[in-house]
């Protein structure tokens, strides 16, 4: 099983390759999800991957934050530069750049990045079927699910293993974009989970902290599993803490066992919030909840071991060598466990006039590897008795294959970089956009609000098994109004059973058309003959990924709330386009049931320290989800979301009473001014 070690500098790099990494992965510049590391530049890229290579270590590049039309032309070039460099992989999460990445570096092998959010068997199918080699799993999942995706997945399968852990669902989280326009997604995080929030109930503490991640204990059954990669998380951890933790995990790789006592306090003292298996163990609820104690001390005299230690190239490359003195040239071949072989000629010994050269003489010449990466842990000599060489001609030649060796492993194979043709501007129809309401609750749906013929309604899958009768009633009696089941953000393959008997009440009620979340989630849908359309979690921010998803056969797809108003006005539209203009907008999605670890039955409310409110609402399956205190409202700016090209408005109703939903659909209808206390979202300020 191989160990990935995080590389966020040129000496993170070092201390994982000296710890004992397989591969390490790493970013170049912006385009990657931890834009606050040192990162490398591109020109770096090529000797920091022939550094890895000649040791042995594979490296993955780092693309997996979602990305604009205007940033595909430096993600291009950024793949050629990598393929070119002989990178091994390349991490995504966009769509749009998985897509540009095929066609423009081909030859480069993608893997899913845990910011695509990959929970079921069908979600790692479609990764698949995008052409992606690996994909890295939700770190919610627990060891039952990883099994079975395991047992059933056509490509390989990585899982995080140590070090922090998100409360969101990666690549769901809007909580920093939106309080401070720093973008999780865009690879920006200020990680305002990790600061005290106040209850409702006058609660004080960090319920949206978790511990860190350790599975050091599980690496036997991981393995056994057939978990291909075990991922260490710390791009933006200093070098003596990845060296310290890659360590320990490769050492207990190597040796098939759980950490020693004295591994476990190095682990911690390296950094620690607490450590939980809680996901992994299936055991999920306040006990994995920690913050790292104030004004704790990092372990310098711990720190100042580890640096000594990886400065001095403690990693040796295992080869054999094997050397003939005959009449014939000298030769010395080297070969190494990945299969490379080397030689180099010299010329034929002479007849010995005092002292002949023995097969032990011979063997110790070959032995000084000392300055090289090489250590020999096999030499074989043949030796003609009577024959003699010089010792320094044995030495020239075992450096000469030791350098052939090293050209070796470091070459790059050609690869192909073929030409793609950008996206230009999309040009938005100037028609009228639709209403789509977005109700949380059946009771929020009333005749009232039917009665003003709104185009689409959105139920959750729950609500409408709940009430198929009533909801088959309705549609009847408003025949004009298009209705479609809202999948769960989250389910899992265990959960399944329990979606399909809603799914069924939906069918049986007469609805033909859904809302999803994920690309994993269209075979469900077509299961059932529901027409998929795609919610803003699809991550729509340019244009390669709604090419992308009309490929797959989406109806329609909503823009990323994180863009602002000319990105989406700009996109290319060759589906149906919807926009979330009204609502609270949806900030995380947790495993946590963050209700109920607060003591509370119902609905919660979280306040920050600025004294800012974000609701929380129990979700499918017993997650949560947290959302935005103010409103969206752009009922006043009807015309630029027409001038954007929307073919559909979405009001997403959170809390609000049915009379309250039919208030705001006839202000949308008027064009109304603000209420007091609302905000525009992220479509006209943006993030970073």
């Amino acid at each position: 099983m191989e160990l990935l070690a995080p590389a966020g500098s040129p000496e993170a790099l070092q201390a994982a390759v000296q710890a004992g990494a397989d591969a390490v992965y790493l970013g170049c510049g912006p385009l990657n999800a931890r834009q606050n590391a040192k990162n490398f530049p591109p020109e770096a890229l090529p000797e920091a991957v022939a550094y890895c290579h000649l040791r042995g270590v594979k490296v993955y590049l780092t693309m997996n934050t979602l990305l604009t039309d205007r940033e595909l032309a430096q993600a291009a070039q950024l793949g050629a530069q990598a393929s070119a460099a002989g990178v091994d992989a390349i991490l995504v999460q966009d769509l749009g750049v998985a897509k540009l990445l095929r066609e423009h570096c081909p030859d480069v092998p993608l893997h899913g990045s845990t910011q695509m959010t990959v929970c079921t068997l069908d979600g790692v199918q479609a990764c698949a079927d995008l052409g992606l080699e690996r994909v890295v799993l939700a770190r919610e999942l627990p060891g039952e699910a990883i099994r079975f995706l395991c047992q059933h997945s056509p490509i390989e399968l990585e899982v995080f293993a140590h070090g922090a852990l998100c409360l969101c669902y990666s690549g769901q989280c809007a909580l920093s974009a939106m309080v401070g326009g720093r973008s999780g997604n865009r690879g920006l995080c200020a990680q305002p989970c990790r600061l005290p929030y106040q209850s409702a109930g006058g609660g004080k503490g960090h319920p949206l902290s978790l511990k860190d991640l350790s599975l050091v204990d599980a690496l036997g059954e991981l393995e056994d599993m057939g978990v291909a990669c075990v991922k260490i998380e710390g791009r933006m951890k200093r070098p003596e803490y990845v060296f310290l933790v890659t360590e320990v995990y490769a050492a207990a790789l190597r040796e098939r066992r759980t950490a020693t006592q004295a591994e476990r306090q190095r682990l911690a003292a390296a950094f620690s919030r607490g450590f939980t298996d809680g996901y992994y163990r299936d055991q999920v609820g306040p006990a994995m909840l920690g913050t790292r104690p104030e004004g704790q001390r990092e372990p310098e005299a711990l720190f100042t071991q580890a640096r000594q230690t990886y400065q001095k190239e403690p990693r040796r490359v295992p080869v054999s060598l094997s050397g003939q003195l005959r009449d014939k040239p000298l030769t010395v071949a080297v070969t190494d466990r990945q299969g490379h072989q080397v030689a180099a000629l010299g010329d034929v010994p002479e007849a010995a006039r005092t002292r002949a050269i023995t097969p032990e003489q011979l063997e110790a010449q070959l032995r000084k590897t000392g300055g090289t990466v090489y250590v020999p842990d096999q030499v074989t000599v043949q030796v003609e008795p009577g024959l003699s060489v010089p010792l320094s001609a044995v030495n020239a030649l075992r450096r000469q294959a030791l350098d052939a060796l090293d050209q070796a492993r470091t070459a790059v194979l050609p690869r192909r970089t073929l030409p793609v043709t950008l996206p230009g501007k999309g040009t938005p129809s100037a028609r009228a956009p639709q209403m789509a309401l977005s109700f949380r609750y059946w009771k929020q749906l009333s005749e009232e609000i039917l009665a003003e013929k709104p185009a689409l309604v959105y139920l959750p899958s729950q609500e409408m098994a709940r009430h198929q009768r009533d909801l088959k009633a309705l549609m009847a009696r408003h025949p004009s109004t298009r209705f479609a089941v809202v999948f769960p953000r989250i389910f899992w393959d265990r959960e399944l059973p329990q979606l399909r008997r809603e799914l069924s009440a939906a069918q049986a009620a007469g609805v033909d058309c859904a809302l999803l979340h994920h690309i994993g989630q269209l075979p469900l849908a077509a299961e059932f003959g529901f027409a998929p359309r795609g919610d803003f979690d699809l991550g729509l921010l340019n244009s390669f990924t709604a090419r992308e998803l009309a490929r797959l056969g989406f109806v329609s797809a909503t823009g990323s709330f994180e863009a602002r108003w000319e990105q989406l006005r700009d996109l290319e539209k060759p589906l149906e386009f919807e926009v979330l203009a009204y609502g609270q907008l949806p900030l995380m999605i947790t495993q946590q049931d963050l209700v109920g670890n607060q003591g509370g039955q119902g609905a919660l409310d979280l306040r920050d320290r600025k004294g800012a409110d974000f609701p929380v609402e129990r979700a499918w399956g017993g997650r949560s989800e947290l959302f935005n205190g103010k409103r969206l409202w752009l009922a006043d700016r009807l015309a630029d979301l027409t001038a954007l090209g929307a073919d559909w408005l979405r009001l997403h109703f959170l809390r609000e009473e049915a009379g309250q939903c039919a208030a705001v659909l006839a202000a949308y209808r008027e064009g109304a001014a603000p209420p007091e206390d609302f905000t525009r979202g992220l479509y006209y300020r943006g993030v970073q």
